[in-house]
């Protein structure tokens, strides 16, 4: 039994189902469509029995067929999706940082070559490829990143104004993404963000002492007292909706817990967590043995977040709200996110590649912002990295709501963390049977693809 309270199943049907319990009673989640089936308390020692490894597994299917209606066609396949258009952009304005942390992947934003800054010309040509790549009408996505985006301050406000305008003449809508770690910002900063609907994301690692630890200024003071300046400015120019990402210094000792309530007080309105996978100083970076810890930490995190819940209280723990969501909506996916596909990222010259965390990489370069994206390079990608043509994922019954795990950990890693993401799948999975029963208004359309069964499992079998 795992920490959710689920059944092991025999090796093939074990990529296909999850039999899992919760507080609400016995369910069975259906990998493909990530449909989840409320079960009759008759029903379920049957289906542990079917589901037992050493169960005839024609029998076993033939159980799992009969509860989710019979055989149909499968919500994904092993053929790659068309390639799709590209709706979103990030641009590297400012390949340099006013900070050190220690953990930075990014090498300050050089990515292990040299500072520069994005001229004018290259965004606004990134600017005309996203619209002339998108759909008609499309909801564009533009984001600043870095290094430090604010470093190149006067590029990000020009560009915001030409891409405005340019959508507008194109018919398209475009919104506004940053991360930043909110030490340079200032008040007309605020009111951009304000003005153009900004979601701000910012980098800030606990309270002053858990950040200060790692992330620095380049004269080796800490930041904390800068970010909680920029903060402040923020919530002057209007409400920001800032994220928050912990190191490896707390999560991986378990302090995650804790720090949501003390975040959500210094302003944010989303609080999220991620491990520190890739860094240039390993001792910064989680090892496999770090992932239980971290996992405790983040279902205890869960826990109170889900009571605050059902109390109709906020806690906006993003990673948890996130997954709530996703298994509402029966997301299905071949692919952990959208890099290389409906997402590229720009760097300082003009040169696309499938992610922010990935510039640089010519195995991961994909055309540029003045002859196009690489179609070729695209589809290549999409091919490749389908989540059933990967070992061990396609025998995994997390995949489609993992999709693989993040290229660029990954590749840098291998996948270390996958009984992280299984057990914090598990948890989530049952968070959400107990809040649909105590608090079905949290989600704003009814319950979908969640079905109650009432069969008799004996002649289901037969």
């Amino acid at each position: 039994m795992g920490e959710a309270g689920t059944a092991t199943m025999s090796n093939t049907l074990g990529a296909e189902a999850r039999l899992f319990h919760s507080a609400a009673g016995s369910h069975l989640f259906i990998v493909d469509g990530s449909r989840i089936y409320d079960l009759l308390e008759t029903a379920t020692s049957e289906i542990e029995r079917a589901f037992a490894a050493d169960y005839d597994e024609a029998a076993a299917r033939a159980l799992l067929d009969s509860l989710v209606g019979g055989r149909r066609p499968r919500y994904i396949d092993a053929a790659s999706p068309p390639l799709p258009p590209i709706f979103s952009l990030s641009l590297n304005v400012a390949q340099s940082c006013n900070m050190s942390c220690g953990y930075c992947y990014a090498d300050r934003g050089k990515f292990g070559g040299s500072a520069r800054l994005m001229s004018f010309s290259v965004a606004a040509a990134s600017v005309d490829r996203l619209i002339a790549q998108s759909a008609p009408g499309a909801d564009l996505v533009l984001g600043f990143i870095g290094g430090e985006p604010l470093v190149n301050r006067k590029l990000v406000r020009s560009i915001t104004a030409y891409a405005v305008e340019a959508a507008r003449r194109a018919g398209r809508q475009m919104r506004f993404s940053l991360t930043t770690n909110a030490t340079l910002i200032e008040p007309e900063d605020a009111r951009l963000f304000r003005d153009h609907g900004f979601y701000v994301a910012v980098s800030l690692d606990g309270d002053q002492i858990a950040n200060d630890r790692v992330r620095r200024m380049h004269d080796g003071s800490g930041s904390y007292e800068h970010v909680i300046e920029g903060i402040a400015r923020l919530q002057q120019g209007g409400r920001a909706r800032p994220s928050f990402s912990a190191s490896n210094g707390d999560a991986g000792n378990g302090r995650p817990a804790s720090h949501p309530r003390y975040l959500v007080g210094l302003g944010f309105d989303s609080v999220g967590f991620a491990a520190v996978l890739t860094s240039p100083d390993p001792a910064l970076a989680f090892a496999g043995s770090d992932f239980a810890a971290f996992r405790r930490s983040m279902i205890d995190c869960g826990r109170k977040a889900l009571e605050a819940l059902k109390n109709r209280q906020s806690y906006p723990f993003s990673n948890f709200e996130t997954a709530l969501h996703e298994i509402h909506r029966g997301t299905h996916r071949p692919y952990p996110c959208g890099a290389g596909a409906g997402y590229l990222s720009v760097n300082a010259k003009g040169d696309l590649y499938a992610c922010h965390r990935l510039l640089d990489d010519k195995n991961w370069a994909m055309g540029d912002v003045f002859t196009g994206a690489d179609d070729a390079r695209r589809a290549q990608h999409l091919a490749r990295a389908h989540v059933d043509r990967m070992e061990p994922c396609r025998s995994c019954w997390a995949r489609y709501l993992c999709g693989g795990g993040c290229y660029h950990e990954v590749e840098r890693r291998g996948r270390i963390g996958c009984d992280y993401i299984r057990g914090w799948l598990e948890f989530c999975l049952a968070a959400y049977a107990e809040l649909s029963v105590a608090r079905p208004d949290y989600f704003s359309v009814s319950r979908r693809d969640v079905d109650v069964v009432k069969i008799d499992p004996a002649q289901a079998a037969g």
